[in-house]
Parts: structure tokens; C-alpha cells; sequence
């Protein structure tokens, strides 16, 4: 008996409901506020087949003309509110999301998009996508896509060290559970670090190697480019040439693969 209760009990788990829904706050207002923009929509047609100009008077077409226009409108908006009328929110059930199997769960693609490096800097924007790859989702499940408009080698350099960081940030953050995941905020804001001796070294060792990546990241920014030396240790910036700028640029597309388990795949 407890044999046959077992494949009941899990199929029940795989089951469980990974949102609710609710109805949305302000449905009768809503509603209030539609039901008058019907009846103003009716008024209009009713004013327009009770005023058409009879035949041969000036205006007769266009007047007929402004009512089939009224009309179209009047019926797409009638339609737009089958979407409206009733308004309902989603909310996740983070238990049952934990307590689901990982090959239930769908594949989830996160885009950060940056245009400018001088008005949105790069530190401002790695930080995004370490914060993006540090969620408790399954590794296998889980892809960041940062898009540059501005095709910056700058950003470009700057997600290149963010790969090196994320090596050591993503395990921290899985290990002692950190919130939040953006190591920016994270450091700045004085959050606790853990009490053991040997997690205070690893905490303060993070944290200098973060401080590290900020200062190459700013050094090269503050120069406006990257040094040849860099650009030699890795392939993808000979996309970048003189004849590149922001307004004219071609398509560059590079993938950064981590071949780790705790990591991700970065797309630039």
C-alpha cells in the first residue's frame, strides 16, 4: 500500500502550482470608467446616421466618410477590452518553484542592453549581469545576453573581467546565500559578512578581488581604450578597427562560455 501511495505523493509535488492568480485592484473603476466611453462612443454613432446629409448636399461623403471611421474605431476599442475587462495579476509561488523538479522548469534568457559606456558605465552594467547570472535557477536553464547598441570595446573589455570575477562571485553567493547579488551593492551598503574566521578571509578576499576589477575597468575607461596588450589576450577584439564607431559599426556578436558548473554563458 505505502508502495503505491509513494508515485502518487511525488507526482503530486511535480504538480504543484508555480504561480496564483489574482484579480487586479481598481476592476470597478475600470469598468465605470469603460461603460462611459461606450456610452460616448454609441452617442456618436447615433448623431452621425442621425445627421447625414441628404443626397446632393455639400459634405455628404466626407460626413459618411468621418462615420465608418468612428465606426472602426469604435469597434476596435470594443475589442481591445476583452483583454481589459477583466485584469488579473500573477504572482510566483517562490516554495513551489524551489520544490519543483529542475528538468520542469523552462529555460529563461535575461538581456541587459547598454548603449553608451561614458553615460552608462561599464561597472554599472557588469554588475547587472553578475547579479543577472548569480540566481538560484538551474545552471543549464539559465543565459545572459548583454547588448551593446554602441559596440564598445570598452564593454566588451569589461564583460571580459566580469567572466574572471564571476569564477569567484557566483560560488560565494551560492555558498552563504548573499542578497543582493549585485557585488556593487553588496560591498558598498556594509552588509554583514559571515562570522567564521575562515569565511571573514574568503568575504574579504571577494571582496578585494572585486575592488581590483573596478580599478582595471576604470584605468582603461579613463584611457577610452583598451591597451594592446589586453586586446591580445583575447581574439574577440580584432572586431574592433579604426573605421568602428558608435553610429557605424557592424554586427559583432561574441560568446563567452563558462566551463563550469556554478557559472553561466554570457552573449555580447
Amino acid at each position: 500500500m505505502g508502495g503505491t501511495q509513494q508515485p502518487v505523493v511525488q507526482e503530486k509535488a511535480n504538480k504543484l502550482p508555480l504561480f496564483e492568480t489574482k484579480e487586479a485592484k481598481g476592476k470597478l473603476t475600470f469598468r465605470l470608467f469603460s461603460s462611459s466611453i461606450f456610452v460616448g462612443i454609441c452617442s456618436i454613432w447615433a448623431y452621425r446616421l442621425l445627421n447625414i446629409p441628404s443626397a446632393g448636399e455639400r459634405g455628404r461623403w466626407l460626413w459618411i466618410g468621418m462615420f465608418f471611421a468612428e465606426l472602426g474605431f469604435g469597434f476596435y476599442w470594443i475589442l481591445t477590452q476583452a483583454i481589459r475587462w477583466n485584469v488579473v495579476r500573477y504572482y510566483p509561488l517562490k516554495h513551489n518553484l524551489s520544490q519543483s523538479s529542475e528538468d520542469k522548469l523552462p529555460g529563461v534568457d535575461i538581456f541587459v542592453c547598454t548603449a553608451d559606456p561614458m553615460l552608462e558605465p561599464p561597472t554599472l552594467v557588469i554588475n547587472t549581469v553578475l547579479s543577472a547570472m548569480s540566481l538560484n535557477y538551474p545552471t543549464d536553464k539559465l543565459s545572459v545576453y548583454l547588448s551593446d547598441d554602441g559596440g564598445s570595446e570598452l564593454t566588451f573589455y569589461a564583460l571580459l573581467e566580469a567572466c574572471r570575477f564571476a569564477k569567484l562571485w557566483i560560488p560565494f553567493c551560492k555558498k552563504f546565500n548573499v542578497e543582493p547579488r549585485s557585488p556593487e551593492a553588496y560591498f558598498t551598503h556594509s552588509f554583514d559578512a559571515p562570522e567564521e574566521t575562515a569565511n571573514i578571509k574568503k568575504w574579504l578576499f571577494i571582496k578585494e578581488q572585486y575592488g581590483d576589477m573596478v580599478k582595471r575597468i576604470e584605468a582603461v575607461i579613463n584611457k577610452g581604450c583598451v591597451p594592446e596588450e589586453l586586446k591580445n589576450q583575447h581574439k574577440g577584439f580584432s572586431e574592433w578597427n579604426c573605421n568602428v564607431t558608435k553610429q557605424n559599426h557592424q554586427p559583432i556578436v561574441q560568446v563567452k562560455h563558462m566551463h563550469f558548473s556554478p557559472c553561466r554563458d554570457f552573449r555580447y
